[in-house]
């Protein structure tokens, strides 16, 4: 099974593409690593071994406040795991909602140096991930 850690030029370039206008919500499913690995970014690492949910807590006490600086919101962090439909075999360890203003003010805030100074908190957590941009589409009716 293929690991996906982080979205391709091609993947960024059709999110892009795809005009979206207003706020969008990013699903994040996340797998985590037992043991963190900071291989690297050993300037990051901690004195001793951690999990990799405690890397992933890292993490995000670095990126939120700069999070809710640019104007976006942490929705929903929780626990996941088996489907009710979907593959059995499919488990993610964590779920996450994160609201940004617009497509643009998430590019400008993932690429921001000050994220990517805490980012290396996030490559040693997770083991495989998935990032589905969500649109709101409001109720018909």
């Amino acid at each position: 099974m293929t690991a996906y850690m982080m979205p391709t030029m091609e993947a960024g370039a059709a999110l892009a593409r795809r005009g979206i206008e207003g706020p969008v919500v990013m699903l994040n499913l996340l797998r985590l690593r037992d043991v963190a690995d900071y291989s690297a970014s050993p300037e990051l690492a901690p004195e001793t071994p951690i999990s990799g949910r405690d890397a992933f807590d890292l993490y995000i006490a670095h990126t939120l406040p700069l999070l809710r600086d640019s104007g976006g919101e942490l929705l929903f962090l929780g626990d996941g795991g088996a489907f009710l439909i979907g593959p059995p075999e499919e488990k993610w360890e964590l779920a996450m909602l994160v609201r940004q203003h617009s497509v643009e003010r998430f590019f400008a805030f993932a690429q921001d140096e000050a994220i990517m100074a805490g980012i290396g908190h996030r490559t040693a957590a997770i083991k495989d991930a998935r990032l589905l941009p969500l649109v709101e589409t409001g109720l018909a009716g």
